[in-house]
Order: C-alpha cells, then sequence, then structure tokens
C-alpha cells in the first residue's frame, strides 16, 4: 500500500511539473508580419479580375440606354421625365427583376435618412431653422412615380424600398437579351442652399433661380460579377454605382435659359442664336484663351426677362454612366479649345455674374489645365467636351459636366484663399470625368477608389496649373493630426462609405497621401506613373475593384507592395519612427577584451582588427579615436544607429546625414528593413569624415506622427518648438 501510494504521488509531481512547463511556454499566434502577403483579405482570382489585375477573357458589363424627354417647371421648381430604357443582359445569368436606384427619395416626406442622423438642441437657433425644423412640414422632394411600363404599354409589377425600386420581369432575361419599359415620373426640386442636396435650385433676390439637376430620373443599378445587384440604399453620403450606355435626352425649359448638359447638342441652331453659334465656332479654334459665347451684358439683360415661352434642348450621349444638366437666364458662358494629342476638346464654363470676375479669369483655364494634366497621367479624354458650373455650396461631378463653388465679395473682390479653393474644386470635379466616370468604380461601396484616386492627381493638375499652388490635402506630412489621433474616431480606408469616421480625411486625403508616398517615396516616379497609367487604362469604361487597383500596382512596378497596402488601407496603424540611439566606434589593432573574447567564439586568426567605442557625448569624437583613424586607410568613423518604430506602419528610412564639414548624404533604406525587426533595427554608417547629426525623414514624408524621436546630433529643441513643429507639419 505505502508503494503504491509513493508511486501515485510521484506521478502527481510529474503531472504538476509538467503542467507548470507547459503554461510557461508562449502561446502560438496567426501570421502577424507586417509583410505577409494580402492573399488572406484579396478576393480569389478569377477569369472576370485576373491575378494581374487585368480584366479577364470572361468579364462582362451590362448596358443600359435612355430616351428621356424632361420638362423644367421653373414657375414651380419641379422637374418632370418620361424615359424609355433599354437594359442589355451580357452577363452570363438570368435576371428575373431589375433594381432601379431613385436617389430623390432621400428627400422624401418620409425619408429615413433624418433618423440616422445625430441630433441635439442648441443654445439657440434662428427663427428660421426652428421653423425648419420643429413647425414647418417635412420637405418633400422624393420620386412620384405615375407608371412603369413595358413596351407594349402594360403594367409592370414593381416595389418601392425607400431609394430602390425592383422591377418583376413579365419572364426571365437570359444571357444576351435585352427588356424595354418606361417610366414616368415627377419630383419637387431641393433648394439646395437651404436644404441641402447634392443638386438642386439656388434662388436669387433677382428672382432667378440656377438649377444644376442630377439623380434626376429613376437609374438601373450595377449588375456584376463581384456584387451581384449593387442595389445598397442610398443614405446621402456613399455616391452611385451606375452602367454605362447611350443616352438621348431632351430638354425643355424657358426659353431665355441658357443650359448645359452631358452629351453633344444634336440642334444648336433651335436654341442658340446665330450670333452664339459664330462664337462658339471660333471658341473651337482658339487654344490660348476663352471666348465669349454670352457675354455678362447679355447674361444680364437676360435675367431681366423671365419668359413664358419654352424651348427644347437635345443632346446625345454615347457610352456614358449617367447625365446631369444645369439651366438659367443668368448664365455667363465662355468656351476654349483644349489640345489632347492631336484631338480637340472643348473646355467650357457657365455662371452667373455674381462669379465674376473670378469665373472668368480661372474657370475655364482650370477646366483645360486638368484635361491636359490627367491625360498625361492615365489615358487621353475622350469625350468631346468638359464643363464647370457655378454653384453657390456645390462640388459635384458628372460625366463631362460638374457644379463647383467659389463667389467672391459682392463687390469682385475676393482673397487668395477663395481662388485657390475655387480653382481646387474645378480641378477635383472635372478631374472626376476619369475617376469614375470613366474608370467606373463602385461608389456605394468604395469611396476612395474615386474621391482618394482623384484627390491625388489633383494634387499634380493644381502644381501644373500654379507652382505655387498651396497644396491642403493629400500631402503625406498633412496627415499628421488625423493619423495620430483618437483611435475610437478612426477608421481603415477599406471600409463602405457609410460608415467611416472623418469621411473627408478617410476617403479623400489618406489615400492621396498614400498614392503619393508610393510615388515619391516607396516606388519613384517612373515606375509608379507606368503602374498607376497601366491601371487605368486597364479600366478605363470598366468596373475595377480594389484588388483590381493593387494587383495592378505590383504587376506593372514588379514590386511587392503587399505590406502599404495592408498597412495605409487595412489598418488606422500610424508611422513612428525615430533614432534610439548612436554609437561611435574608432578602429585600433590593439586587441581588447570584447575583441579577443569575440574573435575566440568565431575561430578568427591572422590580423584582426578591433572596434572600440568611442562614449564622447555629442557629434565630436575623442582625441585617441581621432588619432586611432589618422593611419587608417578608407572609412576612418563608424556609427552603429539604432532606428526604433513606435507605431504601427512600416515605412523606408529615410536617413539625412549632416557631416561636420557641412556637406550631407542621404540614405534610403526600404520598407523591408523591418522585415525581421519589427521594433527596433540596428545598422552601421561608415564614412571617411565625422558626422555632426542624423536625422529621419527630415520632411516627414511619411507621415511620422512624432518628429521628436527623429534626430541625432541636432541642439535639442524646447517642448514649445517641437509642438510648434508638429503644427506646421
Amino acid at each position: 500500500m505505502k508503494i503504491k501510494n509513493t508511486i501515485g504521488l510521484a506521478f502527481i509531481a510529474g503531472l504538476m511539473m509538467f503542467s507548470g512547463y507547459a503554461q510557461e511556454r508562449e502561446p502560438g499566434h496567426v501570421n502577424t508580419n507586417k509583410f505577409r502577403q494580402l492573399s488572406d483579405v484579396l478576393p480569389t482570382p478569377n477569369e472576370q479580375h485576373t491575378a494581374s489585375g487585368a480584366p479577364g477573357k470572361l468579364y462582362t458589363q451590362q448596358k443600359v440606354d435612355y430616351n428621356m424627354d424632361i420638362i423644367l417647371d421653373d414657375e414651380n421648381q419641379r422637374l418632370y421625365g418620361e424615359e424609355s430604357i433599354v437594359y442589355h443582359n451580357n452577363s452570363e445569368d438570368t435576371l428575373k427583376y431589375l433594381w432601379v436606384q431613385l436617389d430623390q427619395n432621400m428627400r422624401a416626406a418620409d425619408s429615413k435618412t433624418p433618423d440616422i442622423r445625430e441630433t441635439r438642441i442648441n443654445a439657440a437657433s434662428t427663427e428660421a431653422r426652428f421653423d425648419d425644423q420643429y413647425v414647418n412640414p417635412a420637405f418633400d422632394g422624393g420620386f412620384k412615380i405615375q407608371y412603369v411600363k413595358d413596351a407594349n404599354g402594360k403594367d409592370l409589377d414593381h416595389i418601392i424600398n425607400r431609394t430602390m425600386m425592383r422591377i418583376e420581369l413579365p419572364q426571365p432575361l437570359a444571357k444576351g437579351g435585352q427588356f424595354e419599359f418606361s417610366i414616368k415620373w415627377w419630383y419637387n426640386i431641393n433648394n439646395y442652399v437651404d436644404q441641402g442636396g447634392r443638386s438642386g435650385y439656388e434662388h436669387f433676390e433677382d428672382g432667378n433661380n440656377n438649377y444644376i439637376i442630377a439623380q434626376f430620373y429613376p437609374r438601373l443599378c450595377v449588375y456584376d460579377n463581384v456584387e451581384g445587384w449593387q442595389n445598397m440604399q442610398f443614405w446621402g453620403r456613399s455616391e452611385f454605382a451606375l452602367e454605362f450606355g447611350d443616352f438621348q435626352v431632351n430638354i425643355t425649359t424657358p426659353e431665355d435659359h441658357v443650359l448645359a448638359a452631358t452629351g453633344v447638342l444634336t440642334n444648336p441652331k433651335d436654341v442658340m442664336t446665330k450670333t452664339q453659334i459664330k462664337r462658339f465656332e471660333k471658341a473651337q479654334k482658339n487654344f490660348d484663351d476663352p471666348v465669349m459665347i454670352v457675354t455678362q451684358e447679355e447674361a444680364e439683360e437676360a435675367e431681366k426677362g423671365f419668359s413664358k415661352k419654352t424651348k427644347t434642348w437635345s443632346f446625345d450621349a454615347k457610352m456614358v454612366r449617367d447625365f446631369a444638366f444645369a439651366s438659367s437666364r443668368k448664365y455667363i458662358w465662355d468656351a476654349m479649345a483644349v489640345d489632347i494629342n492631336g484631338t480637340t476638346v472643348m473646355a467650357h464654363s457657365l455662371y452667373p455674374k455674381e462669379g465674376n470676375p473670378l469665373w472668368e479669369q480661372h474657370s475655364t483655364r482650370a477646366v483645360a489645365q486638368t484635361l491636359e494634366t490627367y491625360s498625361r497621367y492615365t489615358f487621353d479624354y475622350p469625350y468631346h467636351k468638359a464643363i464647370s458650373v457655378h454653384a453657390k455650396r456645390q462640388g459635384m461631378e458628372y460625366p463631362q459636366i460638374c457644379f463647383n463653388f467659389g463667389r467672391p465679395n459682392p463687390d469682385g473682390t475676393y482673397s487668395d484663399r477663395t481662388k485657390y479653393r475655387m480653382l481646387g474644386v474645378i480641378i477635383h470635379e472635372v478631374g472626376h470625368n476619369y475617376f469614375p466616370m470613366i474608370v467606373n468604380s463602385d461608389e456605394r461601396q468604395w469611396t476612395w477608389m474615386d474621391e482618394g484616386l482623384n484627390s491625388f492627381v489633383q494634387i499634380l493638375a493644381m502644381q501644373d496649373y500654379d507652382p505655387n499652388f498651396p497644396i491642403g490635402r493629400g500631402l503625406p506630412k498633412n496627415m499628421v493630426r488625423y493619423m495620430g489621433g483618437d483611435q475610437s474616431n478612426l477608421a481603415p480606408i477599406m471600409s463602405q462609405g457609410d460608415n467611416v469616421y472623418q469621411f473627408g480625411s478617410n476617403a479623400y486625403s489618406k489615400p492621396a497621401a498614400g498614392l503619393y508616398m508610393l510615388r515619391t517615396t516607396v516606388m519613384g516616379e517612373e515606375l509608379f506613373d507606368y503602374a498607376f497609367k497601366t491601371y487605368s487604362q486597364r479600366w478605363k469604361f470598366k468596373h475595377p475593384t480594389p484588388a483590381d487597383f493593387f494587383r495592378s500596382m505590383e504587376d506593372a512596378s514588379a514590386m511587392d507592395l503587399d505590406w502599404f497596402f495592408r498597412g495605409w488601407f487595412y489598418t488606422t496603424d500610424y508611422t513612428d519612427i525615430g533614432i534610439k540611439g548612436v554609437k561611435k566606434y574608432y578602429v585600433s589593432n590593439e586587441a581588447t577584451e570584447a575583441g579577443k573574447e569575440f574573435a575566440e567564439r568565431r575561430g578568427m586568426s591572422g590580423e584582426l582588427v578591433y572596434f572600440v567605442e568611442d562614449q564622447t557625448p555629442g557629434s565630436a569624437m575623442s582625441e585617441t579615436a581621432l588619432k586611432a583613424t589618422e593611419e587608417r586607410k578608407g572609412d576612418k568613423f563608424f556609427y552603429e544607429v539604432t532606428y526604433e518604430k513606435p507605431g504601427g506602419l512600416v515605412m523606408p528610412v529615410l536617413v539625412d546625414i549632416t557631416y561636420e564639414d557641412g556637406t550631407k548624404e542621404r540614405k534610403v533604406y526600404p520598407a523591408q528593413i523591418w522585415r525581421l525587426h519589427d521594433k527596433e533595427i540596428t545598422k552601421v554608417i561608415s564614412s571617411s569624415k565625422p558626422i555632426k547629426s542624423i536625422v529621419v525623414d527630415s520632411e516627414n514624408e511619411t507621415a511620422d506622427i512624432d518628429m521628436t524621436n527623429n534626430d541625432w546630433g541636432l541642439e535639442s529643441k524646447s517642448k514649445f518648438e517641437q509642438v510648434k513643429d508638429k503644427v506646421k507639419s
């Protein structure tokens, strides 16, 4: 019995020892290396979206053609429309129903959009705002659908779910088939100045209205081999996913209105005077300065008329994804020709006198510059025109036409800030012709694919327009405040647009800064420009996904950028790279204890050179060190620099070295320096002359959120100066 108990106790003790040993082990973990590939998050390549990032041999997309008759009721601020739609099913799938976007329903009296927005009671309110919020009935700007019929005039079953309408097909629509149907509707146009919105009208004290009209017709949703039907509800922020097609649109307006729209004007003699046509013909040959089609004097005379008669403008637009127009009797109109690699494209501006002299001086020239710059970095502009229309509080884009703010003071004076803000928005919105009007990404899902890419090329166009253009958005150094902010108020770029915090920084600035960083710091201009143009040309007039962009950039450059895309786009990590410490060494033929021990451990023999640390404070070297270097050949000064990375992002280490004689040198370590050392890495700098200072990322090219740990050898700055430097950046 005693023996058995002893054995039992020994066995239990052994188990306890084994258990204790097992508990001391660190648990296993998943691959968290910052350089692991993106295969775990990107969709599997297929024959529609290939591994190279190019469209595959089985890539398809739908086509939707529209024939519309529109009436603009200026007296009642209403829009009436009838459209005949031909839907082409080019997919491999058989469709049982169609989904149609009803974006104006966001402004319907029973819209749910106001319900998801936070509201608070302020200490005071204007009487007008109080009445609007608590007294007046809600504005009803939603679509009033009068009928949905097939080509034979038979009613089609349909159901409206807020901003989406499902139309039941009489019979399934097979691959290669097409279905024709029609919709009739009307809606109350919103005053976008008072009520908000991406389109609507501005009312002037002289009784006139300036109409900027978009999202004005029921539009087909995208159906593709990535999302199926893209029928996410429109809450007001995330923009639009649309199919390409051909449009024939007739728009009836008051007779004294001037109108601009997507497409080719097919009846100019019916809506323009002989003088206007003659001036336009002159503008088509003028590549230097805009030509006035409607002068300010003529516009001021027209705005007094308020004609009860009407006229109809007819437009034909091929291979566009949307249609928009602007109309007013107040418009001044100028235009000039732009040479895009031998093809003449017309740049137009329409604006009321309230926009002058700012618009007359700059708008059309900015349109022309945008077309030239974007065509250089992507592809030649494929349409015949681009239009900038003045709107008081807008910056919104559509194929061939956009609405832009920028208004001088009533006396015509304006500040540089007003001028550059106007130029920035015009360049940005005209640039949207490329992203997403041609490179047709899904704005409802991935806002950054149009706003971010466009904001990046916008920087290049602004610099072309004015080398001293103040760049406020999209430079890495301008991202410091955002990147270093409260993590609870940040979201990765790869978030659906309705669900991100700090929308402007997330969808516009951070993606643009990332691309700017890739071009100037990571890849270099030549490699980046070729890859970016490759992506743009592969996906023009098609529907790209984020994976197509990421893969194309790598495929065309032979650079593994997964580390960058993962960190910058999929996380809210930040950059913080600094100098943890610097050790100075000199060499000696005299053996040291540490040197002898190291040589013995490594089996070294023969004549040896020994490194001795010089612990002289600052950048100076001790007399002993200087003496030991006098007879040396080659480099005489050696510095062991330890770089630390408190931040989560890996980035190249940009090292600026200043020598005692005042000369400077830059050393760039690629981001892969961190592949095996995520927290810190030590590198040796050898030199023929002593180093005075070492600074990491002196121009903050990597959006480093803390520059106080970025230098060695410089005179230390006060806390006040450090904070001031961060604010400047």
